[in-house]
C-alpha cells in the first residue's frame, strides 16, 4: 500500500460484464489495499477519471466504439501518471502493434489473480521509486529511449533492404542501449505468447521476425534518435562503451560462478541497462543534466552528487 496506508485505486475497463464481474469475485482479497472502479467501455471509463483520480486503468483491447488503444492514448495525454495495463484476449498482429506506445505492461486472457496482481503491485511500486511527479510524469510517457544516431541509421538502412539480415539487425540492437531494452520489454509482454523469459536481445529479434520487427521500426516509430545538441554537450558514447563493459564483466564473474545459460545472460543484461535512468533525463532534461555532466567533468563531484546536487528535491525544467 502507499504511504500513509492509502489504498490504491484500480479501474478495470472491459465491454463484458461478465467479465468485470469475474475480476471483482477474483480479486475480493484485494478489498483492503485496493479501490475499485469498474466500466463497461472507453467512455464511461473517462467519465470515470474525469471524477476521481486513479492510479491504474487495466483495460481490453477489442471494445465497441472506443477500443483500448484509443482510450489508454486518451489516458496518456491526459492522465499521464496513471499506470497504463492492457488486459486482453485478442492477440493479433494489428492490436499489438496498436497498443505498443499506449501501454506499459502487457496481460493476456485468461489472467489468474496472482500474476494480476503483482503486475499492479509491482508497477505501482516502480512508479512511487521515483521521489518528483516531473520525473514520473517523464517517465510514464516515454515511449522509447533514444539511440545514438549512428546505430539509428545503420538499422533503420538494414530494415529498408527487401533481404535485409534478421541476424544483423540482432547486432545492431545489442549494440544499442534504448533499443535493447524497448525490444526485450515487447518480446516479455504476453501478448507474443513466448513460453520463457527473453534476455538476449538478438534471441528477441529473432522470435519476433523480420516482418515484425520492421512494422515496430518503420511504421509505428518504436525507436528514436538523440538529438544532435545532447550529443554535442554529454558524451553519451561513455555511457554506453561503460554499460557494454559493465554487461561484460557481469557476463565474466557469472560464468567464473558456474551459473546457468539463462542466469549469465540476465546478469549481462542487468549490467548493460544499468545506466538507463542517465539516456532518460539526459533526453528530457536537457539543460539541468547538462550541469550534472558539468560538475562531474571538473571533477567538483561524483556523478551521483552532482545529480543530487542539480536534481534532487528541486522542481526540474526541460
Amino acid at each position: 500500500m502507499k504511504e500513509g496506508s492509502e489504498k490504491r485505486r484500480i479501474l478495470f475497463v472491459d465491454d463484458e460484464p461478465k467479465i468485470l464481474q469475474g475480476l471483482r469475485r477474483m480479486l475480493r482479497s484485494m478489498r483492503h489495499e485496493w479501490e475499485m472502479g469498474f466500466a463497461e467501455s472507453g467512455p464511461e471509463a473517462l467519465e470515470m477519471l474525469e471524477r476521481e483520480p486513479f492510479d491504474v486503468i487495466v483495460s481490453d483491447m477489442r471494445m465497441p466504439g472506443m477500443d483500448g488503444s484509443q482510450l489508454l492514448s486518451q489516458v496518456k495525454q491526459c492522465y499521464p501518471m496513471i499506470v497504463r495495463i492492457v488486459l486482453s484476449g485478442h492477440s493479433e498482429h494489428e492490436m499489438i502493434m496498436k497498443s505498443v506506445l499506449t501501454a506499459h505492461q502487457y496481460l493476456s486472457k485468461p489472467c489468474d489473480s496472482k500474476t494480476l496482481i503483482s503486475t499492479v503491485s509491482r508497477s505501482c511500486a516502480l512508479r512511487d521509486l521515483l521521489g518528483q511527479e516531473s520525473l514520473k510524469q517523464i517517465v510514464s510517457q516515454t515511449e522509447s529511449l533514444p539511440s545514438l544516431p549512428s546505430l539509428y541509421t545503420e538499422i533503420m538502412e538494414e530494415l529498408r533492404l527487401s533481404n535485409g539480415s534478421i541476424q544483423k539487425i540482432g547486432k545492431i540492437i545489442e549494440k544499442d542501449l534504448g533499443m535493447t531494452a524497448k525490444i526485450l520489454q515487447l518480446v516479455n509482454s504476453s501478448f507474443f505468447g513466448l513460453p520463457r523469459h527473453v534476455s538476449d536481445p538478438l534471441q528477441a529479434v529473432i522470435l519476433l521476425g523480420f516482418d515484425t520487427v520492421r512494422s515496430l521500426v518503420l511504421t509505428i516509430e518504436l525507436f528514436s534518435k538523440f538529438d544532435p545538441a545532447t550529443l554535442s554537450v554529454m558524451h553519451i558514447e561513455n555511457i554506453y562503451k561503460h554499460s557494454l563493459q559493465t554487461g561484460a564483466i557481469a557476463r565474466e564473474i557469472a560464468k567464473m560462478e558456474n551459473m546457468d545459460e539463462e542466469l549469465i545472460d540476465n546478469v549481462f543484461m542487468t549490467g548493460l541497462l544499468h545506466d538507463l535512468g542517465k539516456l532518460v533525463l539526459a533526453a528530457n532534461y536537457y539543460e539541468p543534466y547538462r550541469e550534472v555532466y558539468e560538475l562531474s567533468r571538473h571533477g567538483e563531484l561524483t556523478f551521483h552528487e552532482a545529480e543530487i546536487k542539480v536534481l534532487g528535491g528541486a522542481p526540474m525544467r526541460k
